[in-house]
């Protein structure tokens, strides 16, 4: 007998949850359980898998459930994302094996919802690693005058403020990015459940997080690298600046010198 095909969404909401409030929050009013670094809840025979970092995946739940606890994940968010990321797939249980094509999922069992919780590691983080994806690649289009600018006339024009506040936000995306690469490594429930990892694995070369990861990289040295050019653009500026005033200082010094001499005769 076919098993009917299922709905999962994934969304990331914010750049994070005060996990802690949250889980006590819905732990005490809902049918919910923490597995290690994820908040499963419970809506039936439909299920929403809660992370730290601001996403939520959404396993056959419906469109009220999910608009209800998104209310209810909002009140711990930090830094609310104005366009939400979204992902869908589809999804059936009791398949035959194991297997993932045409962002269809297919998996053997539910066994007790972990083969679930397994997936949407996976999920969850590649959705993350877009919000990534998509900041680093804004930041590389908003600041990309620049390099032309100094290629073409040999300055940046921007004020030492303007040049201080790009430099400012360039450090932050760096950081930010940088400080949540744990996201992608193997999730501690993986310490505890060793036997879900091969599904977590099969998702993550699905989703491609491996290359995606290597991308990001690489967009996160040019980066950095239009940072330190930035910097030193600014410190020749600073430099040049000094020099002129020096230079201007010596001249007043010998034409006061030489007003004297000619005084003096």
């Amino acid at each position: 007998m076919n098993e009917p095909t299922m709905h999962c969404i994934t969304l990331c909401l914010a750049n994070a949850f005060d996990f802690k409030k949250l889980s006590e929050s819905l732990l005490a009013s809902r049918r919910a359980s923490l597995l290690k670094d994820v908040l499963l809840i419970d809506h039936d025979n439909a299920y929403s898998m809660v992370f730290p970092y601001g996403v939520v995946v959404h396993w056959n739940v419906s469109l009220d459930e999910r608009r209800k606890l998104q209310t209810k994940l909002l009140e711990f968010a930090t830094d609310i994302h104005e366009v939400i990321e979204e992902d869908n797939f589809s999804y059936k249980i009791n398949a035959e094996q194991h297997r993932i094509q045409f962002d269809c999922i297919e998996m053997a069992s539910d066994s007790e919802n972990k083969n679930l919780v397994a997936v949407s590691h996976a999920m969850a983080q590649s959705i993350k690693l877009s919000s990534f994806e998509k900041h680093a690649q804004d930041t590389i289009e908003t600041t990309k005058h620049l390099p032309k600018s100094l290629a073409k006339t040999g300055t940046i024009n921007l004020s030492k403020k303007a040049l201080a506040k790009i430099r400012g936000q360039l450090f932050l995306t760096n950081s930010d990015i940088i400080l949540k690469f744990d996201l992608l490594d193997i999730p501690e429930f993986f310490w505890e459940y060793p036997e879900y990892q091969t599904l977590y694995t099969q998702m993550a070369n699905y989703l491609e997080l491996t290359q995606r990861t290597n991308i990001l990289s690489k967009k996160l040295e040019t980066i950095h690298v239009l940072l330190e050019m930035l910097a030193d653009e600014q410190k020749h500026h600073h430099s040049s600046t000094l020099e002129w005033i020096i230079i201007i200082l010596i001249g007043v010094e010998i034409a006061i010198t030489l007003i004297e001499k000619l005084t003096e005769l």
